[in-house]
């Protein structure tokens, strides 16, 4: 059994939410096949904002790139036609609010609060976003808090909103351990000094350019297994 953290700040797209049906609503509108390569491309550039000083918007970065996609592939032509462009915008968009949770979620979340660790969402999107996610699985009450890059300004990893967190939760970075699948954020917390604890949903092996997180899971509830055990 690993030593416990203190706090687990928990990375929310893709770690905690199941964005697998957000696949249905890109055929529905023509992208087929393409909604992780849009998301990847959504990253990319909030990355790229971030780093020139920007301050970027999930919201606004993912609109922006999903329109360009659709015209790209002929939706909403001849160009005058903005409206066909809208409304498969926002039918896509309008997925986010009823994502699930993947499975493992839940329990491992309420194993890891019943044994005293603090649970802490940080999130490159918005909070009413995530807040939706967790009050439709009934998972709002156990969080301490919730956390947003927009309330800092750049995104993960850049050091500005692990610091934050520490901040919010009032704890050193030796006792916060940042959950997440995706390895440029643990990449990100290693650098500012958290634990990192990988979540890797089937992913294969972990890519050798970044440095090994502390602990590997294959969900939220293996990863409590481990940090909690029989306690």
């Amino acid at each position: 059994m690993t030593a416990r953290p203190e706090v687990c700040v928990l990375d929310v797209n893709e770690t905690l939410s199941d964005m697998a049906p957000l696949a249905t609503r890109f055929e529905a509108v023509g992208l087929a096949g393409q909604h992780e390569a849009w998301f990847a491309s959504v990253l990319r550039d909030g990355f790229a904002l971030s780093l020139v000083g920007r301050n970027p918007v999930f919201a606004d970065v993912g609109y922006a790139l999903l329109r360009q996609r659709l015209t790209a592939h002929g939706v909403g032509a001849p160009a005058a036609d903005d409206a066909a462009v809208d409304e498969a915008v926002a039918h896509v968009l309008g997925g986010f609010a009823d994502l699930p949770l993947h499975p493992d979620v839940e329990p491992g979340l309420r194993r890891l609060r019943e044994a005293g660790v603090r649970l802490v969402p940080l999130t490159n999107g918005a909070t009413g976003m995530s807040d939706r996610l967790f009050e439709a699985a009934g998972l709002l009450g156990l969080l301490d808090d919730r956390l947003s890059v927009e309330d800092v300004g750049p995104w993960k990893p850049h050091p500005a909103p692990y610091a934050y967190a520490l901040e919010r939760c009032g704890v050193g970075a030796s006792l916060a351990l940042m959950v997440a699948v995706h390895p440029w954020d643990l990449q990100g917390a290693r650098a500012a000094g958290l634990r990192t604890a990988w979540i890797a949903r089937g992913a294969g092996q972990w890519p050798t350019c970044f440095d090994r997180p502390e602990l590997v899971a294959s969900g939220l509830d293996d990863l409590a297994e481990q940090l909690v055990g029989g306690l």
